[in-house]
């Protein structure tokens, strides 16, 4: 029987962080995944158009950049190289005037003074405050829980930043935190247009931290992506496993997880054979799929059972892909054009959208998450063309639809119509801000969340976050109760997907999280 010390179940960019981090320490590990080729939510293709490079799911990557797991990895002598479009990240409003997060942050400081006078001066405190304390809060959310050390060198900088007022600070809604502090609409923006990547209300607890946390790695390192195509991040990460001697072996689908003795010593494919491990299994897969499907579930306690049940994953995701044969015709040229872009009216707009999408209600006017990839990075499309995308979020479970001067309603079925009528929605508001976006268009790609399971099955009906942010699925409540580290029931199985602690995001924490737990359990005595 094939044998190795440790299968990573799935190649997604934590499960390959896992496996390098494993044979850093001498372990012999392959990787098995499903599908045809390795690195799960982390693909590029030229599906869309000949000449044209998309990124299939994520795209852009701050994250990675400051996370100091990927950088320890010297992802650079593999290949990955970060490249940043001019600008950070822009709102441009319905009169062609923009608000932008510039790479330098007395620029961005200097453009929110002249739009509301004093912005600048509370957006330059933000960034000192960053500039003090925001490596450690970086590895305190990245970190194991509890991250002791990492909170210790929060606990010493406080002083310096506010003390219990940046907590506090932290702590706040983004609505609440941008409108005791900033007047000018567009700098609000700047902080809730990024909480709300991470499927967080405006009004909801946390999302002041996931706001200023990526406005300021904005400020940072930018909002980097690989050049080539996000594909270039999981081949580097592929590329250094198997010249350390790991193995990635694609079209081998893990369809159970073999016990014995209460520990895992193996897995099962779907070819029916068995690939046994002396000493660890991690699983890149969804909480819901390893409690649920790859598990026997006699194994499991009747608690872990219901917890599993109560998992809330993220809401949808619609994600529509242009070519276009000239850039996008903004309504007005910003002063440097953003990678990515909200299309946000106001914070009013962005909690009005989040509110439908928690309801059950498809938006009538959705946000919109925009990437202009040839402005990040001109390799990926021919000189004078954009390939860009745009995705929002859209109910699990639909109840109704707010577009009630449609004549049909999306129901949910996600079959060619509805995705059509929803990528027209979304090119409509598109069309607003950028006046003839339609006339560019050579080609287009609807992913429902339907398509996106089915490209990625951890990607549970559109979810692209591994499972809400919210606060009551956070920390030890990750994925569930009292399971906020990647050990499991099982000895010698570990959770090693988004749906662990830390959570979302491509920075391969949830990886090596649970690389380092299965390294500890392997200096522990044999206890059978």
């Amino acid at each position: 029987m094939e044998q190795h010390d440790a299968v990573v179940i799935g190649s997604g960019p934590n499960g390959l962080v896992a496996a390098n981090l494993l044979v850093d320490q001498g372990w012999d590990v392959v990787v098995l995944e499903a599908a045809p080729t390795p690195g799960g939510a982390v693909a590029s293709s030229s599906d869309v158009a000949a000449g044209y490079v998309h990124d299939t799911f994520s795209s852009f990557y701050p994250l990675a950049a400051a996370s100091p797991v990927i950088r320890g990895l010297a992802l650079e002598e593999h290949g990955l190289r970060w490249v940043h479009a001019p600008a950070v990240v822009g709102t441009p409003d319905l009169d062609g005037d923009w608000t932008l997060l510039h790479h330098d942050p007395a620029r961005t400081a200097a453009d929110l003074d002249a739009a509301s006078a004093g912005d600048g001066a509370v957006w330059t405190e933000l960034v000192h405050q960053w500039r003090v304390i925001g490596d450690a809060v970086v590895a305190a959310l990245l970190d194991p829980f509890p991250p002791v050390r990492a909170g210790l060198r929060v606990a010493r900088r406080l002083r310096r930043v506010g003390g219990l007022d940046f907590v506090r600070m932290l702590l706040e809604p983004s609505a609440t935190l941008t409108e005791t502090r900033l007047g000018g609409a567009g700098a609000r923006l700047l902080i809730s247009g990024n909480a709300a990547h991470a499927d967080l209300h405006p009004d909801g607890a946390g999302s002041g931290l996931f706001g200023w946390l990526l406005a300021m790695l904005g400020q940072d390192v930018g909002f980097p992506v690989p050049a080539g195509g996000a594909g270039r991040l999981a081949e580097a990460l592929v590329d250094r496993l198997r010249s350390r001697g790991g193995q990635v072996v694609c079209g081998r689908r893990v369809t159970s997880i073999e016990v014995r003795g209460g520990r895992a010593v193996g897995v099962r494919t779907a070819d029916g054979t068995t690939v046994g491990v002396r000493r660890a299994v991690l699983a890149d897969v969804s909480a819901p799929a390893l409690y649920g499907q790859l598990l026997d579930p006699q194994l499991l306690a009747p608690r872990i059972h219901r917890a599993v049940r109560q998992f809330q994953w993220d809401p949808g995701t619609v994600k529509v892909d242009w070519a276009l044969d000239g850039p996008v015709p903004w309504r007005g040229a910003p002063a440097a054009a953003p990678g990515t872009v909200h299309l946000a009216d106001s914070d009013e707009h962005l909690a009005r959208w989040m509110t439908q999408v928690q309801a059950g209600v498809v938006p009538d006017d959705p946000f919109l998450l925009v990437g202009q990839m040839t402005t990040a990075d001109p390799s990926r499309s021919p000189a004078g063309t954009e390939a860009v995308w745009a995705y929002t979020r859209v109910p699990r479970r639909i109840r109704s639809d707010a577009a009630t001067d449609q004549p049909n309603a999306i129901t949910g079925s996600w079959d060619a119509d509805e995705a059509n009528r929803m990528a027209d929605r979304m090119q409509a508001r598109l069309e607003r801000f950028a006046p003839g976006f339609g006339s560019r268009i050579l080609a287009r790609r609807i992913l429902t969340p339907v398509d996106l399971q089915l490209r990625d099955a951890n990607l549970d009906g559109g979810a692209i976050g591994g499972g809400t942010s919210a606060l009551h699925q956070q920390l030890i409540f990750r994925p569930i109760p009292g399971r906020g580290r990647a050990e499991t029931p099982v000895r010698g199985l570990f959770l090693a997907s988004a749906s662990a602690h830390p959570g979302g995001g491509v920075h391969g924490a949830c990886g090596a999280n649970a690389a380092r737990a299965a390294l500890a359990r392997a200096r522990l005595p044999f206890r059978s």
